[in-house]
């Protein structure tokens, strides 16, 4: 696969600027966590992202969820389902980092 460098990182792993977020950066970052991205995660990426630029933060898992089932009801989104689509425990936290934004200010 030819991967390309990934931009500064902080010291949790996420993009020290979230403007340099790429579809192949949130794979690099993905690969991380053994998930190999596709439509869904992508829908759910961007929607994240668009969250971030209407509020201004990382969504935390509770207002995540939330935004979801109300921009993407079809994907019937629960917490359980991110889990699994994104392969962890730490939904809020790691997808945030795959979609290039800041760890959210709960987060471990």
């Amino acid at each position: 696969m030819n991967q390309t460098t990934l931009p500064a990182l902080d010291d949790d792993g996420h993009l020290k600027d979230h403007q340099q977020w790429t579809p192949q950066i949130a794979q690099q970052l993905a690969d991380t966590i053994d998930v190999t991205l596709d439509e869904v995660h992508y829908q759910i990426i961007l929607q994240v992202r668009a969250f971030f630029d209407t509020y201004h933060h990382s969504p935390s898992t509770r207002p995540l969820i939330k935004h979801l089932m109300a921009t993407l009801p079809e994907l019937e989104i629960s917490n359980q389902k991110l889990q699994q689509l994104f392969n962890t425990g730490l939904v809020a936290r790691h997808v945030n980092r795959i979609a290039g934004l800041p760890k959210p200010p709960n987060c471990l």
